[in-house]
């Protein structure tokens, strides 16, 4: 472990406790029964927020309060222009607020503080793209029905949504759905995880300073029982998009069906990045250590398993390796940190777990394979970790572990390598590095997956469509398609003049 990069405590100031609140119809507050629900964090062991624990009383009143703002407000059949107004002036407050919002995530989450800044800074840019949007949206016109009927198509907004929103990137992803439902015509309730409660509040606080209407929006904070059970099920509610794993995902569907709610869900991933053997080795390996130890390896889209062609394995491994070595774990309050603490101590149990049980079945730790203190913080840290020699089918190669922990595979011919990519529950992600793009072609092509990375690995635009296959969920964010998710078609037939033939006989 002492050849490791390590960033001790910086002695950065932490801030007095924030206090969150429900935002319901346009006010804040309290939940009826006084419960709260304190957040430590997870690198410092300060008190970081104690937020209202939210339960039945305060889920129906914001479901009221959305379900009043669609049907009776002016918010659903508002100008496009009028909407896309709000949505920038809320990227505006985004950017003047983001050191504050950065800290707070900082703080509940153990993610990096620079990590943190470019999350904020890409949100205010989702705000701008849904703005845009909301100008855009059209249906169609069929003119070719015959000379009395006219055919239109509208895109309406699906009515009230729930947002439910994971630890690992609260605001981000509160961001590619809250302004894409907005942008739409919908209203929404709004549940953070109850890990990362605060920086969704004070989003509530900037959509009221930039005029958004009360009720529009509205935050419910606490567990998945009952806020999330409920904001599944109550029929007043017409559609769950949720972001989390691929169990609780499942569950939100069930849940739904007895009122045939739409779902949209991101759910889990065990994303790999395929190398061939005529790959560029040093940007391959820089991607991979990126990939996996980004956000401490807490990310849907992590790279945590790379299949590697047997010629290349031992150096690509050698690399990513040495590289591990130079990345700084450590404070998320110094600016050089890149990888900061795991979000609780169950969790970190839980990595730690897959790598234990890989290595009483035979597998080779590379480097790594334990928790790591940091000087002044404590040890909830996980080391950077390459496991190898791994068969296919054991739990650590198919499941998500998401922690820093990179699964090593290899693999002699192309077909090898697309069965071992597809060979998994999970569909979300997929990397090819090749110099050859027809072999990065025939990958991408037949790869099971919603994104496909070729020589790179999650550049991310709005205007492109994220999201997954098979057990990595159902639905897009993000770019037009994201914005569809929030949207109904409906269809208009209108004849023309007084040219309807009878259908009852005349006498």
């Amino acid at each position: 472990m002492n050849d490791l990069t390590i960033i001790p405590a910086s002695g950065a100031t932490i801030p007095a406790a924030f206090k969150a609140r429900h935002l319901i119809d346009g006010a804040w507050v309290d939940s009826a029964n006084g419960a709260t629900s304190d957040r430590h964090s997870p690198a410092h062991g300060t008190l970081v927020s104690s937020a209202a624990k939210g339960a039945k009383p305060e889920v129906e009143a914001a479901i009221a309060a959305a379900r009043r703002a669609f049907d009776t407000g002016d918010w659903a059949f508002s100008s496009g222009a009028s909407r896309a107004a709000i949505l920038l002036k809320v990227a505006d407050l985004i950017e003047r607020d983001l050191d504050r919002i950065a800290l707070l995530e900082t703080l509940e989450s153990g993610k990096p503080i620079t990590q943190a800044k470019a999350e904020i800074a890409g949100a205010a840019d989702l705000w701008r793209y849904a703005a845009s949007l909301a100008r855009m949206i059209h249906g169609d016109s069929h003119n070719s029905l015959g000379p009395d009927m006219l055919g239109v198509v509208l895109k309406e907004p699906i009515g009230v949504v729930s947002i439910i929103c994971p630890w690992n990137f609260p605001f981000l992803i509160v961001s590619q759905k809250l302004p894409f439902a907005l942008a739409a015509g919908c209203t929404a309730v709004v549940k953070p995880s109850e890990l990362t409660p605060s920086t969704t509040c004070i989003l509530g606080e900037l959509l009221i300073d930039a005029g958004l209407p009360a009720g529009v929006a509205n935050i419910v904070l606490g567990f998945g029982d009952p806020v999330g059970e409920i904001l599944s099920t109550d029929p007043r509610v017409d559609m769950v998009s949720f972001t989390g794993s691929t169990g609780v995902g499942k569950r939100i569907s069930a849940a739904a069906s007895g009122t045939l709610k739409k779902v949209s869900l991101e759910l889990g991933g065990k994303n790999p990045q395929v190398v061939f053997p005529d790959a560029d080795l040093d940007q391959a390996a820089d991607a991979i250590t990126f990939g996996v130890y980004f956000n401490a390896g807490e990310c849907c889209n992590s790279g945590s398993r790379i299949i590697v062609h047997e010629d290349v394995a031992d150096t690509l491994t050698e690399k990513v390796v040495a590289l591990s070595r130079k990345v700084p774990f450590g404070d998320p309050l110094d600016p050089k940190t890149q990888v900061g603490a795991i979000i609780s101590p169950e969790h970190l149990s839980k990595i730690d777990g897959y790598v234990q049980d890989a290595v009483a079945d035979g597998a080779k730790v590379a480097m790594g394979g334990d928790t790591l203190s940091v000087d002044g913080l404590g040890a909830q840290f996980y080391q950077p970790t390459v496991v190898t020699n791994l068969r296919p089918d054991m739990a650590i190669a198919r499941d998500e572990v998401f922690g820093p922990v990179l699964s090593v595979l290899t693999f002699r011919t192309m077909d090898e390598a697309l069965h071992l990519t597809n060979d998994a529950s999970y569909g979300l992600s997929a990397g090819v590095w090749s110099r050859d793009m027809s072999t990065c072609l025939t990958f991408a092509r037949r790869a099971q997956a919603g994104t496909i990375w070729t020589n790179t690995w999650m550049d991310g635009f709005p205007e492109m469509p994220f999201g997954g296959v098979k057990e990595s969920g159902q639905g897009r964010e993000l770019g037009r398609y994201g914005l569809d998710e929030f949207l109904e078609v409906k269809t208009v037939q209108m004849r023309i003049g007084d040219t309807r033939q009878p259908w009852v006989a005349q006498t």
